[in-house]
């Protein structure tokens, strides 16, 4: 059987570039709530993004990102526009995963890795999925650079992983093949600059993603 694997377009800010996504065949939708990225929205604004682009595929997921926003926060922005996840991509505490996972979201938390040991915080809570991104120093993502995929590898074997960090139409492929993660994640990969999509990038990287799948099911 076809292993369908999971793909998580982030750093949306347009209505065409999201609506691109989601006819593309992407899973989740992810809209950065920290405010120094170059692709922040605010809550009224992803608000209107998020209902727009329901009127046409519902059954689409959202996922917000947070870097070490307060609980309550990431609650309000939640409720306000309707996410179905949310990302976190700081320092947070295992309480602030678990009480999130308990309130019924899909809560995905973000390690940046360097070496194998960076995987050793992933015991310390239990999200719905970890994502793994390259680490560089003062970024939360979006660097268009990649890590080892074999430590990804690793994490794959125990854990439910996205994989993130520098992917793109054209390596995409090759990363699924070596590190088998459950699901992939892509900003500045599909971009033609920050914030804004390139629709032809989207639409390759999803085929690329679903082509991979195909051949690791064989």
């Amino acid at each position: 059987m076809p292993i369908v694997t999971p793909i998580k377009i982030c750093g949306l800010t347009r209505v065409d570039d999201a609506l691109v996504a989601a006819e593309a065949g992407a899973d989740f939708l992810g809209i950065v709530f920290h405010a120094p990225s170059p692709r922040a929205m605010s809550s009224a604004e992803a608000s209107s993004l998020v209902r727009r682009i329901r009127q046409r595929t519902p059954s689409t997921k959202w996922v917000g990102v947070f870097v070490d926003a307060p609980l309550e926060q990431i609650r309000r922005v939640v409720d306000t526009v309707g996410l179905d996840g949310v990302q976190l991509h700081g320092d947070e505490a295992p309480d602030t995963v678990d009480q999130l996972v308990c309130a019924g979201l899909f809560v995905i938390k973000a390690f940046c890795v360097a070496v194998r040991a960076d995987l050793e915080g992933l015991d310390a809570c239990s999200p719905s999925a970890f994502l793994l991104d390259t680490y560089v120093p003062d970024r939360h993502g979006g660097t268009g650079q990649t890590f080892d995929w074999s430590i990804a590898l690793d994490a794959a074997a125990e854990q439910r992983i996205l994989l993130a960090g520098g992917l793109t139409p054209e390596n995409v492929a090759s990363a699924v093949q070596a590190a088998h993660p459950w699901g992939v994640d892509v900003s500045s990969g599909v971009e033609a600059e920050p914030g804004r999509k390139d629709r032809a990038r989207v639409r390759a990287f999803v085929a690329a993603v679903r082509a991979a799948g195909d051949r690791n099911g064989e």
